[in-house]
């Protein structure tokens, strides 16, 4: 019997990504620590391992780490690149005809090798650059943009009504931001009650389920007569998707070309500052002068979490009396108030008072989302959202990266710098959605300009 609900798989990949990030980052950490000086790591103790004292020679190594372990970072993000892009462009443009279930085995098996291969490194402490080439291996089969993405396609596929398709897309919202906020909010106890080697352990475990749970008891969402349709190359796919893509842009009239460009630009450019910046909070708290152990660290990550369940309650109350760019707008201004706030965090009760302007974290881009599969037909949304995928898979890495290499460049004479360059790049939203709105008014004038001419003439 077929299960045709995506939720459990959701739910158990959300519980694995969720652990493996700060699990990850703390594992670089603490090796780096290690192998770089003959200072001890204590992985038992309550006290962060951080100096505060700046003319202490401890505050000029912990540095040094932080800067070796966000160029390392910038390394595994950046050979994960180019398999990641293939990957989801073919996985995705060929779920038409293979199904859904196909980039979701891809992507899924790929995330259980990675974190099979980071319990084997902890446990036989291999070298750490063993750790870029599973990074490259993981990208290859599919990045967790090639999942999410599956998985929307796969609800989009059994709903019917929009309002279907919107309770469903807001009840994964609310799922993955509460299982990520428990999962994170636990990652410090499994550090120091587990450790690494075990907490990986149950990541893999948790992967493999759900992996078992796609191959043999989730359905196939789309008919077998498309299914069974004649299978393309890998070259054949590539020049579809981009034949399509192109018509995507082509085929628009009149004002649709340049609001589907603004929104599209304004989604990515978005997502490459949450996705570039979030990350470099983990090491911005190990570091001083927060100093943060594995447990704060841990709380952290979890508020970050609830901007998924507060986005949702967001969009929902402000749905009834604004427009959607509206809450595009509050979701960016709130966000840059955080990041900003962030910059000058000197305490922990001041770090964790930054989580609460990041509230609307995510409501600008399923705003964005669901105004950009207005401007083109219902048609052409496959299309639409593959292309997102691809965007935001490319501008994901590139994010990661950049904001790495700067957070290397500049810790040492001012770590606050890259949030605050992170806040001045969000201006580049606020200025394509100003755009935006004044085409959407001036269209909506000569729409009501048009509609008063006929009722002129006949009137003479």
């Amino acid at each position: 019997m077929k299960i045709f609900f995506v939720e459990p798989a959701i739910f158990l990949n959300a519980f694995a990504m969720s652990l493996t990030t700060p699990l990850t980052t703390q594992y670089l950490y603490r090796r780096i620590w290690e192998d770089t000086g003959n200072y001890s790591f204590a992985f038992d103790s309550n006290i962060s391992q951080c100096g505060q004292n700046e003319s202490s020679t401890l505050f000029a190594f912990q540095k040094e780490v932080q800067k070796k372990v966000s160029l390392f970072s910038l390394q595994m993000e950046m050979s994960g690149l180019i398999p990641g892009l293939v990957s989801t462009f073919i996985l995705l443009s060929s779920s038409d005809q293979r199904g859904r279930k196909f980039p979701l085995i891809l992507s899924s098996t790929g995330v259980l090798v990675t974190n099979v291969w980071l319990c084997l490194l902890c446990y036989f402490a291999f070298p750490l650059p063993l750790l870029i080439a599973s990074t490259f291996i993981g990208a290859f089969f599919g990045s967790f943009h090639t999942f999410w993405s599956a998985c929307f396609a796969y609800v989009v596929d059994q709903c019917k009504e929009s309002k279907q398709k919107t309770i469903r897309i807001a009840i994964i919202d609310c799922m993955v931001g509460i299982v990520s906020g428990l999962t994170a909010l636990s990652s410090g106890y499994f550090i120091r009650q587990l450790g690494f080697v075990w907490s990986f352990l149950i990541t893999s475990i948790a992967l493999a389920i759900n992996l078992a749970f796609i191959v043999f008891f989730l359905g196939e969402s789309v008919n077998e007569s498309s299914s069974q349709s004649v299978p393309m190359s890998c070259i054949e796919s590539f020049k579809t998707q981009f034949q399509r893509t192109y018509m995507l842009f082509k085929n628009a009239s009149g004002k649709q070309q340049p609001l589907l460009c603004l929104f599209l630009f304004t989604v990515v450019i978005y997502f490459f500052v949450i996705m570039g910046i979030f990350p470099v909070f983990i090491l911005y708290e190990l570091g001083s002068p927060l100093c943060w152990n594995e447990v704060l660290v841990g709380y952290g990550s979890a508020l970050d979490s609830v901007s998924f369940l507060g986005s949702f309650l967001g969009i929902w109350l402000f749905s009834y009396c604004m427009e959607d760019i509206y809450i595009a707008f509050i979701g960016i201004f709130t966000t840059m108030a955080g990041i900003i706030m962030t910059a000058f965090a000197k305490t922990t009760l001041m770090m964790f008072l930054v989580r609460v302007p990041c509230f609307f974290l995510i409501a600008p881009l399923s705003v964005l989302r669901s105004m950009l599969s207005g401007v083109i037909p219902s048609t052409e949304q496959g299309t639409l959202f593959a292309c997102i995928a691809f965007l935001e898979t490319l501008g994901g890495v590139i994010a990661v990266s950049a904001f790495n290499g700067i957070y290397s460049a500049t810790v040492a004479w001012y770590p606050g710098f890259v949030f605050l360059l992170a806040a001045g790049i969000l201006l580049i939203p606020v200025i394509n959605l100003c755009a935006a709105k004044w085409i959407m008014c001036s269209e909506r004038s000569y729409t009501v300009l048009a509609q008063k001419e006929p009722s002129d003439d006949t009137s003479d």
